[in-house]
């Protein structure tokens, strides 16, 4: 590409006063272009700042979020230049009173054509792009609908399916796993939240004995995630745990959420208000992937008597596209003051009165939302850190963490020029995968392959995926010599799927390993406690993986991690990477970074705009219609 190509990929030419935001990097030449388009569609005049309103709305849903906060949007300029002119930025009462007036909010003597809607909420005025706010009100909308009423459960039947599930609940005081699903069985909508081992998909799997038992085995389950690896995963643990324990009777098949609703080619949906899933429970994994759209096409397709469970981390990295609907369920339940009460099978069926509740405890699992709290996969002082992150605390994370390569705390901060025990880890790694590769012991392969990984915040450059992938190999190559590269495909080359492949049971972000496998080799992949044998030819789109990027490793977990941490204006660094990172680690963690980066990281959150953590109140112009 070309200089000038690369330039008018960027840069949007025009008079108007879009022109020298889309110059200062606040808009691109998408967002302008759109917003002209828009505005000249009309057929009315436009005026300059609600031109500038359109294009943030563009820009808002390019960057993930579903709105623009008015009274915020000062804060998206980027810093000035020395000498440069600043931005001229409307004042959001100017903005707002001008968008009551536009054609873009209140429609044009041509036609009804309304792309923009304006709000207010608690949090100030917003504006959307219509589309978005059609379907954050439809979600709205449902979710407030299936809570106005309560399943009819017997409490004598749902005490008794639980003690089955989960054996006798007198005499362990509160359990927050009980506790879900009892509240499951007694709420149309239950949002099941909780950080990486607090045993949410050991949850899902006594909840869906539990309804079985309520439904005399009769039970049509839908389970599904928002990509094939996660549903895959979801699968697994299912299954799993029906062979273990035998009061899962259904072996419901896992698939993507957009499967579920019957994808088409040209983008539409075979499932909506007009052709509803036949289910009885609906499972939502990973909902925190789960953009906006999905979550509202979803809710749209789902009968009213069908009880909904969406579960994940909503402290984790978010869907791609806009929204973060989990989030925003879970804020809006935390901000909400109305007092929703507990069903009374609830009640009757959990301990209660043994709870440490925190204030705002009983008034969630009222609006059915629960939270697990304690975590089985990594030790205390790896979740005392992931706490501290969440908390936006960045001096206590730094309290927390051991200082240097010989510290024994199980998360520790070592300097990027300081890397000798991240090189005898990695080199361990490749060797243990090598010997179990060669004797050709897949359980023994595939148990290695996840006792090590490094993780970045990008894919190029050198702190991205593409530096330390050739660093590990260079590392690999000097101390243990051969193997890497004689071949195609060698015994314990590490592989990375990097596209869904249904037919041969592969899915974007699973990774396996090479093998010796007779005269040949195989390629093997973990599925719970079996193991998934192809030959490397038949995955059409795999690559080596000696590093891999933290929102890859969503959904995965590693004995120990390496987190490698870009410098601290790197607008990737997040307290939600962070936290994903470091809640990846079974054992132990290793952060290669500067204490500024980590304090950047602590300190900077996923800014994702959107409506559904408040209540909003439409503006209409007099004498109009709502959308």
């Amino acid at each position: 590409m070309t200089t000038s190509e690369h330039h008018a990929q960027h840069v949007a030419y025009g008079a108007d006063r879009l022109t020298a935001f889309n110059a200062a990097g606040v808009l691109s030449a998408a967002d302008v272009h759109v917003a002209r388009r828009v505005a000249a569609l009309s057929g009315a005049p436009v005026d300059d700042d609600v031109l500038l309103g359109a294009a943030l709305a563009v820009r808002a849903v390019r960057t993930g979020s579903t709105c623009v906060e008015l009274d915020r949007i000062e804060e998206l300029a980027p810093p000035t230049p020395d000498g440069a002119e600043p931005l001229s930025w409307p004042r959001p009462g100017a903005l707002r009173e001008a968008l009551t007036a536009s054609p873009l909010v209140v429609g044009a003597p041509s036609g009804p054509l309304r792309p923009l809607a304006l709000a207010d909420s608690d949090e100030g005025p917003l504006l959307y792009l219509r589309k978005f706010f059609r379907q954050e009100q439809s979600i709205r909308r449902i979710l407030d609908e299936r809570a106005a009423s309560r399943p009819e459960v017997d409490p004598a039947v749902l005490s008794a399916a639980l003690d089955i599930a989960f054996g006798d609940g007198d005499a362990g005081g509160y359990d927050r796993q009980r506790a879900a699903a009892a509240l499951a069985a007694t709420s149309w909508t239950t949002v099941l939240a909780g950080g990486p081992g607090t045993g949410k998909t050991y949850t899902v799997a006594r909840i869906l004995a539990v309804m079985e038992t309520l439904f005399g085995g009769d039970l049509r389950i839908g389970l599904c995630a928002p990509t094939g690896r996660a549903a895959a995963q979801l699968q697994s643990a299912i299954g799993e745990y029906r062979r273990e324990h035998q009061t899962l009777r259904s072996d419901p098949v896992a698939v993507t959420v957009h499967r579920l609703l019957g994808s088409r080619p040209d983008g539409t949906f075979l499932r909506g208000s007009g052709n509803r899933l036949p289910f009885d429970v609906v499972v939502v994994d990973e909902t925190s992937m789960l953009p906006v759209t999905m979550m509202c096409r979803l809710l749209e397709s789902l009968r009213a008597d069908t009880r909904l469970i969406l579960v994940g981390d909503p402290h984790q990295l978010v869907s791609v596209e806009a929204g973060a609907v989990l989030a925003d369920l879970v804020d809006r339940d935390s901000t909400s003051h109305v007092q929703a009460e507990l069903p009374d099978a609830f009640v009757a069926t959990t301990s209660l009165d043994s709870a440490d509740f925190d204030p705002a405890e009983e008034s969630s699992l009222g609006r059915g939302v629960i939270t697990l709290r304690r975590g089985h996969r990594y030790g205390d002082r790896i979740g005392e850190v992931a706490e501290a992150v969440n908390a936006g605390d960045a001096d206590r994370v730094l309290e927390l963490i051991g200082a240097g390569a010989g510290s024994d705390h199980p998360v520790r901060l070592i300097p990027p020029d300081a890397d000798d025990s991240v090189r005898r880890e990695a080199v361990e790694w490749a060797r243990s995968l090598r010997e179990a590769a060669h004797a050709g012991d897949a359980h023994a392969a595939v148990v290695a392959l996840r006792g090590h990984r490094v993780l970045c915040a990008h894919r190029d450059g050198a702190y991205g995926v593409a530096g330390w992938s050739r660093r590990v190999v260079g590392w690999i190559a000097d101390d243990l010599g051969g193997g890497l590269g004689a071949d195609r495909w060698y015994p314990g080359e590490p592989l990375l799927v990097t596209a869904n492949d249904r037919a041969q049971g592969v899915y974007n972000g699973d990774s396996g390993v090479v093998i010796a496998d007779g005269q040949g080799v195989a390629a093997v992949f973990e599925r719970g406690h079996e193991i998934k044998r192809l030959h490397p030819s038949q995955l059409a789109d795999a690559v080596p993986v000696y590093a891999m990027t933290i929102h890859r490793s969503q959904g995965s977990q590693f004995g120990t991690v390496t987190v490698v941490l870009p410098p601290p204006d790197a607008e990737l660094l997040t307290r939600e990477l962070l936290y994903t990172a470091i809640t990846r680690a079974e054992r132990e963690v290793t952060i290669v970074g500067t204490p500024e980066s980590l304090r950047a990281a602590v300190g900077r959150r996923v800014a994702r705009a959107s409506g559904l953590r408040t209540d909003l109140t439409e503006y209409v112009a007099p004498g109009g219609g709502s959308a």
